[in-house]
């Protein structure tokens, strides 16, 4: 029987509401993007036509290593001078563990959701997936306090 996380998909748990910016934008504007989101971390997209395609990743400790310990005016550098564009992407299809294979694999903490275009579907993060994980183990713990409670009672 497979537990609640090997039959969750990727697209079943991903926020489909993603705080995204533009390469174009200052670090500046992205970093006070993310403070008034209280997010950690943007989508960096670029608009075509009829979809939003992800090509960069940018997160506050990117704004940290790269803009302020650099010392460099955030206000002149731009999210493309500073983003990740090695991407790492999960499709909505994936299981909740490959995803969570995927981030132990790269590092990484949040994975954009992409269709097979690379248009952006949502996001999903580590907290996301621990949240889940959390439960099953918590079904787990009552496992063993049922156990505890029926062997009690067979012994009386």
């Amino acid at each position: 029987m497979k537990s609640q996380s090997e039959q969750l998909t990727v697209g079943e748990i991903c926020m489909r509401d993603v705080v995204f910016a533009y390469p174009n934008m200052s670090v500046s504007e992205a970093a006070r993007l993310m403070r008034e989101e209280h997010v950690g971390s943007l989508v960096v997209v670029s608009d075509t036509e009829q979809k939003r395609l992800v090509v960069g990743m940018l997160t506050d400790r990117d704004i940290a290593l790269a803009a302020v310990a650099a010392e460099h005016a955030s206000a002149m550098l731009r999210v493309a001078d500073i983003m990740s564009k090695n991407l790492v992407i999960t499709r909505p299809e994936d299981s909740m563990h490959a995803a969570l294979g995927l981030m132990r694999h790269h590092g990484v903490r949040r994975l954009p959701v992409t269709d097979a275009d690379g248009a952006l579907i949502g996001i999903v993060a580590l907290d996301d997936l621990l949240d889940i994980l959390a439960e099953e183990l918590q079904g787990l713990v009552q496992v063993i306090a049922r156990e505890k409670q029926r062997e009690s009672q067979v012994r009386i």
